[in-house]
């Protein structure tokens, strides 16, 4: 048994009620079928999609590489300047071709590595929105799309991290990539690099938490050893995005963080691909 307590508004007035809940109540089941959707419904993979998530620690960033397994066509989400020698030997052991190396925002904690896998693997794009300021070979906007063999990634515009950060959905497979817009029981911080907790908040209501709960989110980091969610986890679990927007706005605000310490030297680097692109100039 456990005390729900539950807010009865009549116009002006507000008043709190507790109410009794057993392991036999309608809510207590609706609690529990609702965490067991959560933990199993989830969209199956087609069989020509191919997923695999890889870490560097420095920085604790996910880098992501999406393959058509039958076209043999790639895409590298998020990838990081030290780890793109490693991106490239898994790349050619799969026998797997990069079509586009992309970036779901300017990152401020690593030197992305697009500029450097363009040099590794010749005929690689590099791809950033359009908002984020930055320099790529391709830009896109809300609503565009990127292929991949057959396959195709929808951006979402969710700006309040940065104002270019986007989302990367693929509706078919049921999963999503948040970039630190959302990240696992948390969200980028928004105290500098044009940050703002209520854009920040309209963004993951409007763009990712509108998406269906069993979809499964990647983030671009975790700092705690989680690897995916998902949006029902979320939209219950996550501290700061489960407040009302006024809570979110006082979290955020006073979360008192450090000045990033990679900040100075990624933001110039990756406003060029990389600092592989700075060095040659």
């Amino acid at each position: 048994m456990f005390w729900r307590q539950t807010q009865i508004r009549v116009g002006r007035l507000c008043a709190v009620t507790l109410q009794k809940v057993t392991t036999h109540s309608p809510l207590h089941v609706r609690l529990h079928h609702c965490s067991s959707e959560m933990a199993t419904d989830r969209i199956p993979l087609s069989t020509d999609f191919f997923i695999r998530q890889l870490f560097s620690t420095p920085s604790s960033t996910y880098t992501y590489i999406l393959a058509d397994v039958k076209q043999k066509e790639a895409i590298l989400i998020d990838p990081v300047l030290e780890e793109a020698n490693r991106d490239a030997k898994v790349l050619e052991e799969l026998g797997l071709k990069l079509k586009y190396a992309i970036n779901t925002h300017m990152h401020a904690d690593h030197v992305t590595g697009t500029g450097m896998l363009k040099k590794l693997l010749p005929g690689t794009r590099s791809i950033i929105s359009k908002a984020s300021g930055a320099s790529a070979d391709e830009y896109v906007n809300d609503g565009d799309t990127i292929s991949f063999g057959r396959h195709q990634l929808k951006v979402a515009s969710t700006p309040g991290h940065t104002n270019g950060c986007v989302t990367y959905i693929l509706h078919e497979q049921g999963i999503a990539f948040t970039g630190d817009a959302l990240l696992i029981r948390g969200c980028g911080r928004t105290d500098f690099q044009e940050g703002s907790p209520t854009i920040l908040y309209k963004s993951v209501y409007e763009k990712i938490f509108s998406l269906p709960d069993n979809f499964t989110l990647y983030p671009a980091h975790d700092y705690k050893g989680m690897t995916a969610t998902s949006v029902g986890e979320e939209k219950h679990f996550n501290p700061r995005l489960s407040k009302s927007l006024e809570e979110f706005i006082n979290i955020m605000n006073n979360l008192n963080l450090p000045y990033p310490k990679m900040i100075d030297k990624a933001l110039p680097a990756n406003k060029v691909c990389g600092l592989y692109e700075v060095e040659q100039k």
